[in-house]
């Protein structure tokens, strides 16, 4: 297969730098203790991993706006001071990041995950050094969405698009990235499965971090 000519490529964090369900599932069960909602044991939370959390908790747990943004509080005051932490870098990763940046991409990481949370995960794990730019939800300027984080990325390090590709575990990257107009790499060790990366039109897919470096 011929190599991949991007440039510039993004990151999502959750289910492709690292594995955070444990620490977003205990929060998420945290956030149904304080909201006095039954608590769903974790194989049946694990599909909160990874995609924007409003969307989520109106969306899967049917609630209203004003229900959510208590919920996103709940969930917060948890994964804040205890939750971002339960978290494990996959094996491998520090070793692509590496490999890539030798080939001389720029990495960047673009995460429904709120912006300054993220960089204390990725500082926590000695990761952040990598990455030129770290992009995340930023709701209080609008910045709500996976396609809006991504733009902002983009903009930020004045790319254009056509030399940016992005990388992630869930439909919601792919589509994210689509909606921008750049292709995305969907990765298997994270949340998503292959069905769901053939349904919502992934371009590449790859089993490992080791598969992703070759690519480029």
């Amino acid at each position: 297969m011929k190599k991949l000519q991007q440039k510039v490529i993004l990151f999502d964090l959750d289910g492709t730098l690292t594995d955070s369900a444990e620490g977003v599932i205990r929060s998420a069960q945290h956030m149904q203790e304080k909201m006095g909602i039954p608590k769903w044991v974790d194989a049946d939370l694990r599909f909160i991993v990874g995609p924007p959390l409003m969307r989520t908790f109106t969306e899967d747990f049917k609630m209203s706006v004003e229900e959510a943004q208590k919920a996103l509080e709940y969930f917060r005051e948890r994964y804040a001071t205890v939750g971002l932490f339960e978290n494990k870098v996959y094996d491998g990763i520090p070793e692509m990041l590496e490999e890539l940046g030798k080939k001389g991409k720029r990495l960047a990481v673009a995460t429904s995950k709120k912006e300054e949370t993220a960089v204390r995960i990725l500082k926590h794990f000695g990761i952040d050094e990598f990455f030129e730019v770290i992009g995340g939800d930023n709701r209080e300027i609008g910045r709500d969405t996976k396609g809006k984080v991504i733009e902002y990325v983009l903009e930020t390090m004045k790319v254009e698009k056509e030399d940016a590709i992005m990388v992630g575990d869930r439909k919601f990257d792919v589509e994210g990235a689509h909606l921008v107009g750049i292709p995305c790499v969907a990765v298997e060790f994270g949340y998503g499965d292959k069905a769901e990366f053939d349904a919502c039109g992934a371009d590449y897919i790859a089993a490992t971090p080791k598969a992703v470096e070759e690519l480029f």
